[in-house]
């Protein structure tokens, strides 16, 4: 259990410190919006390209964990869409909202820096794997969904197109598509150059939890527990949940592999959630359910990190 703590603890202390800085005033809301765009625009992507950059491209794109970390997301995501429109009487909008916040991970400001303190090197590669599924799976489609329950009769590839024209501009994305032309051209980056992009790549973990504490302080959770309960159940603990499941299933995957997975599913939602929330009537329940997944998550990481080491995942 101290074990366990020791790396929990610090990710959690970041994530507070973050909260303080915000509080206290010593930094502003303009001035965290800066780190935070560090982090999405320089340190993530270099992040993504040094793991694509330091072996083999065939080591590093394992067909069969984005088909299990994909089968699993477009799971959860499929059942929270069901639940919300059809059990539920949700609009399309927010019902492609809810199931976009319990199946998307904040794979890069909490998935990463967990998963890194818990099984190390590996866990570059599998952020650079998880933002396949997530920014040109999950993510796309709770959009397109999202815009045609705002329009009705808008033209479906008229939205497609829309949504398809932004994620081209996801910083992690670009990072994602550079990383793969360097490794499949065999382009060794200049040493000044690579030591820049590792440097970059070292500050994506710490200041990507700095940036989670900032953006809690000012969240409230009103009168919304339904909704907000619902999506927090099914990020932290249903998401990795099915994850464990198609993983079980798929064969061939490495131990350690498995375990990342889950500590990236147990993981809060993407952190522009509360952004798409309440683009489409949802930024209350979305930024309350970012609040208080980010708080549960101390604990559910913890009881996984646990778990996969009593299942001999890891070993401490």
């Amino acid at each position: 259990m101290l074990a366990i703590l020791g790396i929990t603890t610090p990710i959690f202390l970041l994530i507070g410190l973050g909260y303080i800085a915000r509080w206290s005033g010593i930094i502003q809301r303009e001035q965290m919006q800066g780190v935070g765009i560090f982090v999405l625009y320089c340190a993530l992507p270099a992040l993504v390209i040094r793991a694509l950059t330091q072996q083999p491209l065939e080591e590093i794109f394992k067909l069969n964990y984005l088909v299990a970390y994909g089968l699993g997301s477009i799971s959860v995501f499929g059942a929270g869409l069901l639940l919300c429109l059809k059990l539920q009487r949700q609009p399309l909008n927010a019902s492609a909202m809810q199931a976009l916040g319990m199946a998307a991970s904040n794979s890069g400001f909490v998935g990463y820096p967990v998963a890194a303190m818990v099984i190390g090197s590996p866990a570059a590669v599998l952020l650079a794997l998880n933002m396949v599924i997530e920014t040109l799976i999950i993510i796309p489609l709770a959009l397109i969904l999202a815009e045609m329950g705002s329009h009705q009769g808008a033209s479906v590839w008229k939205t497609i197109k829309k949504t398809a024209l932004s994620l081209i501009k996801n910083p992690v994305l670009v990072g994602l598509l550079i990383g793969i032309s360097i490794a499949v051209t065999g382009f060794k980056l200049p040493l000044p150059l690579f030591k820049a992009v590792d440097m970059l790549a070292e500050a994506a973990g710490p200041a990507a939890l700095f940036v989670i504490g900032g953006a809690l302080f000012g969240l409230q959770v009103k009168s919304m527990a339904r909704d907000v309960g619902q999506i927090v159940i099914g990020k932290l603990l249903i998401h990795p949940l099915v994850i464990f499941i198609a993983f079980y299933f798929v064969p061939d995957i490495d131990p350690l592999y498995m375990a990342g997975a889950l500590l990236f599913a147990a993981a809060p939602m993407i952190s522009i959630y509360p952004l798409f929330g309440q683009r489409y009537g949802l930024g209350g329940v979305s930024a309350a359910a970012m609040l208080v997944a980010t708080v549960a998550s101390f604990f559910t990481l913890s009881l996984i990190i646990g778990l996969i080491s009593h299942m001999g995942l890891l070993a401490f």
